[in-house]
């Protein structure tokens, strides 16, 4: 039988959907030169068939940012995915409820998608994406696929970094998680759209998977919305 999410979408809208309480970003602005310096070094760094491959853990998947040519399922070692970057103060969390973001941790393995970027307009489509990351370099992978092993980039994080919060229990983990708002919108929805597609994809990430059943535990004991008024009834 297929596995059913008990993270809903009526469970995240039980969130507000977004707030305009705005903090600071942990991280300093790099130079104006830090991108299209970034996306160069990287170039200059392709393997000899010249194709560019990024593989995508999490919003990377489902957000459409990536002008990709083609997809294939992806599995490097070595790391794993893992809510270990933050606080995030404030895109999907705010200074009263920070959130947690999506990176690649030290250990183990994980299996996602490695996109092959459109070769037309290349260094553009780098530099765009390097800009909606945090200002981190990404670090070369080598990725499994079915077709055979690629040479991707992927964003991770060491653990010696500053903004490392990989060390909080999944407790620790689900609270932040099931209480983060931001002016982007929830760390709830961020979490269900990337289990979701995940799951159409094939793949299976089991921590993720009790991460999301934590966090419905919790948004179960909000208020639901009245489809009728819009007030809140309690359940």
């Amino acid at each position: 039988m297929p596995r059913v999410l008990r993270l809903t979408r009526d469970l995240v809208d039980r969130l507000p959907a977004r707030v305009d309480e705005r903090g600071p970003v942990r991280w300093s602005a790099p130079s104006d030169a830090y991108y299209p310096e970034t996306a160069a070094t990287i170039l200059s760094q392709l393997p000899e068939d010249g194709q560019f491959w990024v593989f995508a853990i999490g919003s990377l998947i489902w957000s459409g940012k990536l002008p990709a040519v083609e997809r294939r399922p992806a599995v490097i070692r070595g790391w794993h995915r893992a809510f270990c970057l933050g606080p995030d103060r404030r895109f999907r969390g705010s200074p009263a409820a920070p959130g947690l973001m999506m990176s690649l941790d030290r250990g183990g393995q994980c299996q996602g998608i490695a996109f092959r970027l459109d070769p037309t307009n290349l260094p553009a489509s780098l530099e765009a994406l390097l800009r909606s990351e945090p200002p981190m370099p990404p670090r070369w992978v080598t990725a499994r696929t079915p077709q055979g092993t690629v040479k991707a980039i992927a964003f991770a994080l060491e653990r010696r970094h500053f903004m490392y919060a990989g060390r909080l229990s999944e407790a620790e983990v689900a609270d932040r998680l099931a209480s983060a708002v931001g002016h982007v919108g929830t760390m709830a929805e961020y979490l269900l759209n990337t289990v979701i597609h995940l799951e159409e994809a094939g793949i299976h990430d089991r921590a993720l998977w009790r991460m999301q059943a934590m966090v419905a535990e919790r948004l179960e004991r909000l208020p639901a919305i009245s489809p009728d008024n819009g007030l809140t009834s309690g359940v």
